[in-house]
């Protein structure tokens, strides 16, 4: 298994102190983006995630703008199936991936909210869905393989389409996709590089990347797996948990049934998982050690935090390590000193663990210059 990579995520619907709360609320622009983004860079991520939706500003404008700023950052861009054409997103993904010399990652949204598809224009239900993702990555990868491609299925028909400019990466950015049905796993088996989920106590998600394997195998494939969390880093176990909890200090029991009751309103599985790990209740939110379900009494996916000290964190991530996983996309509130706070108390301990020199963040090595 290759070295952890570390992901951030950009807050690019807004970002703020508290949950639900617009105390310390702060709203996304183009310099705070660019701020958190540069941090991200200097302090030794990986990659960060823009997410998708109507709640967030556009993913691939948004990345787009912040590729001269970085030097180092790989950008996980969603593309959403059936919302703009297979040979267009080729393209898209093709441009971005030579403008910032071969730092694209591409993030397959086949699912989401079922009155938020509506809204944009999707009416197909959930295995309709997963059906039109596996024709659309068909193509898409084709495409941006090099080849000249005919197809005609039933979501998706091109005639001689190809590519004029190629990506950097070859045969294409790799591709990360998530989906806990049947009918997601299978169409992660026939496309995706990694596999990425929700934060599920380890118990729970060791079975689902099991099932993506054998379904891999299956297609004579192997994928790499990845895992999005939040996390609440401090100097004690003890501060963390004040913190994670002090998260909800403007949630009452009457916000959460309302943001309940439409959370279980969707398709997804991913998220009816989610939903399960704390029932809606608040009194009982660690369910495995040092993994903390409150978020996701407000907020749709991923819904689960680390909550810690660094070393205790570091030894979470690699109970997870030990399950498979490689990649971890994190997030945290505020995302700005939270990527300090992790990257400075965590990530040291991890490379350690891994045998790697640990070294300082690059901002602090360019400040002691």
């Amino acid at each position: 298994m290759s070295a952890t990579s570390f992901f951030w995520f950009l807050p690019s619907g807004g970002d703020g102190r508290y949950l639900v709360s617009p105390v310390g609320k702060r709203p996304i622009t183009r310099k705070l983006a660019q701020q958190i983004t540069t941090a991200v860079d200097t302090l030794g991520y990986d990659g960060m995630l823009l997410p998708t939706g109507a709640a967030c500003e556009d993913a691939w404008i948004t990345a787009s703008t912040l590729i001269p700023l970085t030097e180092r950052l790989k950008f996980l861009v969603a593309i959403r199936p059936g919302l703009i054409t297979a040979p267009v997103a080729a393209q898209m993904a093709a441009t971005f991936d030579r403008f910032s010399d071969g730092r694209l990652l591409v993030n397959v949204v086949a699912g989401g909210n079922t009155d938020m598809q509506k809204a944009e224009g999707m009416f197909l239900d959930h295995s309709e869905r997963y059906a039109q993702a596996d024709e659309y990555l068909t193509v898409w990868r084709k495409l941006l393989s090099g080849e000249t491609v005919n197809f005609h299925g039933k979501h998706v028909q091109v005639e001689n389409a190809r590519l004029n400019f190629k990506p950097v990466q070859k045969p294409y950015p790799p591709v990360f996709f998530g989906g806990s049905s049947d009918a997601g796993i299978s169409v992660a088996a026939k496309h995706a590089d990694t596999y990425l989920t929700w934060g599920e106590p380890p118990a729970m998600v060791e079975k689902k990347v099991a099932e993506v394997r054998k379904a891999a195998a299956a297609e004579g494939r192997t994928v790499k797996f990845g895992i999005r969390l939040h996390v609440v880093v401090r100097d004690t176990v003890d501060k963390a948990w004040e913190a994670a909890n002090d998260l909800l200090r403007d949630v009452d029991d009457n916000v959460i049934a309302k943001y309940q009751a439409a959370l279980s309103q969707g398709e997804s599985e991913g998220q009816k998982r989610m939903l399960s790990l704390h029932g809606g209740r608040r009194d009982n939110l660690e369910i495995s050690p040092n993994l903390w379900a409150g978020v996701g009494l407000v907020r749709s996916g991923a819904g689960t935090a680390l909550v810690g000290d660094g070393k205790t964190v570091a030894a979470r991530i690699a109970e997870y390590r030990d399950i498979g996983f490689e990649t971890f996309v994190l997030s945290g509130y505020p995302h700005l000193e939270e990527a300090y706070r992790f990257a400075e108390d965590v990530i040291p301990i991890v490379r350690q663990q891994e045998g790697e020199q640990a070294s300082a963040p690059l901002w602090q090595t360019a400040s002691a210059s």
